[in-house]
């Protein structure tokens, strides 16, 4: 690579790295409906994946009280299913639980941070752009709790929200439930979230025993 070339990518890199700071500066002078401490409800960011991910984090959130309000689910940018599923699930709840009105909920979207089979040199890649969505929407949110179960996505915005507690700015519980699909052996997000998680949760005795931070309380979704 000659010089010039070379010079030409670090100015890039330099420039995004400014405009990401001026960014998330932005967002933070932004005021956020999940302010802490408001009494009687809990923010709460869903990180929703594809297929099977959506359907067992919908599931859980069907066990979720009325105080987990406003919802903020985020799904990958090229998920073309689980918007439809999450929207169909939240018109369920405002029909069937008395109490819980519309436009408590909201969808992001942020880049996919790994595809199935994506190589692990591009996934870094990935999951750095992910990043850089992450941070900021995670900043202006400000949720309370982040709840997640194994794709991808959930990775970067994990880090982020591990950032607002990192700079003082907000203390936010994650919270990661293993799929159950995973019988004796974590998924790569799970291997990661494993030592950041407050709550790690999985639904087969064999994961229990090899992750003893974990807690097993049978099968939850």
């Amino acid at each position: 690579m000659s010089m010039s070339v070379l010079y030409g990518v670090l100015f890039g890199v330099f420039l995004a790295l400014i405009a990401f700071i001026c960014r998330l500066l932005s967002v933070l002078r932004r005021v956020t409906d999940c302010k802490p401490g408001k009494k009687g409800s809990v923010c709460v960011l869903v990180v929703a994946g594809s297929g099977g991910h959506t359907t067992e984090i919908i599931r859980l959130m069907e066990s979720l009280s009325l105080a987990y309000i406003p919802r903020h689910y985020v799904i990958a940018d090229t998920d073309v299913m689980s918007e439809d599923k999450i929207r169909k699930f939240e018109a369920s709840r405002v029909t069937e639980v008395t109490g819980d009105l519309p436009g408590q909920f909201t969808i992001h979207r942020i880049p996919r941070s790994r595809e199935v089979r994506q190589s692990w040199s591009s996934s870094i890649l990935s999951t750095v752009y992910a990043l850089l969505y992450s941070v900021p929407l995670v900043f202006r949110l400000r949720p309370d709790v982040v709840l997640c179960n194994g794709p991808g996505t959930c990775v970067p915005l994990c880090a982020a929200a591990l950032l607002l507690g990192i700079l003082g700015l907000k203390r936010v519980l994650l919270v990661y439930v293993e799929s159950i699909c995973r019988v004796e052996s974590l998924s790569l997000s799970g291997k990661i979230l494993y030592h950041f998680a407050d709550y790690f949760f999985v639904q087969w005795p064999p994961l229990q025993s090899k992750y003893p931070k974990s807690i097993y309380m049978g099968r939850i979704v």
